[in-house]
């Protein structure tokens, strides 16, 4: 029978149809909406796991009765095996998942080689304990079982409480070393902690991956289309991709040692990029061994921070080149009162006296003037014409990145009224703005700013990929031109 307006695909109960109405099949969309796919096949693999576990326990049982020794050690070491196993790759998984924020929270743990050691001498006593019914041995067990959770309860313990702060320099320059720092607060009242390390957010492999883990929550990086079970749409596998290929800001843990209750520990991070660009770090981790390095738990938290990085502004060889040349015709360009001698020339009516060089004038008998350069009018403009991509290699590209930033870096510190153009720049005076901008960008389809640039009392220093023949006649007066490549 065809479902009507308003209700939804029918219930066959006791030979009649009755239909659903829209809010209680919203009710139920939104009571499993919820639900993992994945989460319930692990858990319904870790139930098969410990049903064969219990089976293989009472066959061990049943053999070390009959006499069969080796049966006996097989099955049991079997069932010790396999309860193993459920406990370490489905009990954290499925606790993380946990509605209770208390128990909530993201955990990472990593068995250490001093823990593998400790599981396989737990492993020889246990099955050592089963075949020989010793009690001695059976309380061994207990107790280094016991460790086991004691470790486990210790380190939760510890990464309890603690809140990160991270600062980060507001201003940092390619090749050279800045300092950031990491502050650990103990929020709890009594308990100090210890040996707690803070590392850099754990990646996960882009290689293959169990079949029950092939869900919309664990889609690797590198997935081809149909292999997995639920698509992910496309802004998200994107937005996935552009985070991992982004460089972190931190590589190295920081270890703290001790943090009482109550107090904070601070340290200071040496930090040193070696190219320009966006650095950028979504997550920190909190990371202990303690007390017996059975396990590094590491305590996963949410904080974003990031970086940009500036070109170098360390002069180049070719700096050195063209700054006489830049400086002299800026000095040329610019004309009017001022300390520094720009040149002698004829009086006008409109000069004063005091300039009359009178020396000059008594050589050449005719009324001479000193004209001199002022200084709270000089201009500068530098100009960063950014090419095509393809039209210059990539080791000049950023070798004009580095002039243009040395440059700004070099008149911003000089008695100059500085301004910047550039390809999609906000036009704002401030050096660090158009580091920024240069730290960032790459090269751009768009057309050339020459054509747009209009000529004003300043006077430009331009950094092109154009040829000499393709550059607008107006600008060739007022302007000094560094050619890329």
């Amino acid at each position: 029978m065809p479902s009507t307006a308003g209700q939804r695909p029918a219930l066959h109960y006791a030979g009649r149809v009755e239909f659903l109405p829209d809010h209680m099949w919203q009710a139920i969309q939104s009571a499993f909406s919820g639900i993992e796919r994945g989460a319930w096949i692990r858990f319904f693999v870790a139930l098969a796991g410990l049903a064969l576990a219990f089976a293989a326990a009472l066959f061990s049982t049943v053999t070390r009765q009959s006499g069969n020794i080796v049966a006996t050690a097989v099955l049991a070491s079997l069932a010790l095996i396999l309860a193993g196993v459920v406990a370490v790759t489905t009990v954290p998984y499925l606790a993380r998942r946990v509605a209770v924020a208390r128990v909530r929270d993201a955990l990472d743990y990593d068995v250490t080689r001093e823990g593998l050691v400790y599981s396989v001498f737990v492993l020889v006593i246990g099955v050592a304990a089963l075949n020989t019914g010793n009690n001695l041995l059976f309380i061994v067990v207990s107790a280094m079982l016991a460790a086991i959770v004691v470790s486990g309860v210790a380190s939760a313990s510890v990464l309890r409480g603690l809140e990160l702060d991270v600062s980060v320099p507001a201003h940092v320059f390619a090749g050279s070393t800045s300092l950031a720092r990491l502050t650990l607060h103990n929020r709890r009242r009594r308990a100090p902690s210890f040996s707690v390390s803070v590392v850099p957010p754990r990646r996960k492999p882009a290689g293959k991956r169990w079949w029950w883990e092939r869900s919309s929550i664990s889609l690797p990086l590198n997935a081809e289309p149909g292999r997995e079970w639920f698509r992910v749409p496309d802004l998200q596998l994107r937005a996935r991709r552009e985070a991992a290929s982004t460089p972190a800001i931190f590589s190295t843990p920081v270890y703290f040692p001790y943090i009482a209750a109550r107090t904070a520990a601070t340290a200071d991070v040496e930090l040193r990029f070696h190219r320009r660009g966006r650095y950028q770090q979504e997550s920190f981790g909190i990371a202990t061994r303690f007390p017996f390095s059975f396990l590094v738990k590491t305590r996963r938290i949410a904080l974003a921070r990031e970086v940009i990085v500036y070109p170098p502004v360390e002069p180049p060889d070719e700096m050195f080149e063209i700054l006489p040349m830049i400086t002299g015709e800026f000095e040329t360009f610019v004309r009017g009162r001022g300390h520094d001698l720009h040149r002698i020339r004829e009086h006008l009516p409109e000069d004063s006296a005091r300039h009359v060089d009178w020396k000059a004038t008594a050589k050449s008998m005719s009324l001479k003037v000193r004209e001199f350069t002022r200084e709270d009018e000089r201009k500068l403009r530098i100009v960063f014409d950014n090419p095509a991509p393809g039209v210059v290699p990539e080791a000049a590209y950023e070798q004009a990145v580095e002039m243009a930033a040395s440059l700004g870096w070099h008149f911003a510190d000089e008695p100059t009224e500085l301004s910047f153009a550039a390809p999609g720049y906000g036009g704002s005076d401030d050096v660090y703005e158009f580091l920024r901008y240069l730290a960032l960008v790459e090269p751009g389809a768009g057309e050339s700013i020459l054509d747009q640039l209009e000529v004003t009392d300043d006077y430009n220093v331009i950094l092109t990929a154009r040829p000499r023949g393709s550059i607008p006649t107006r600008l060739w007066a007022c302007s000094y031109f560094v050619f890329m490549g």
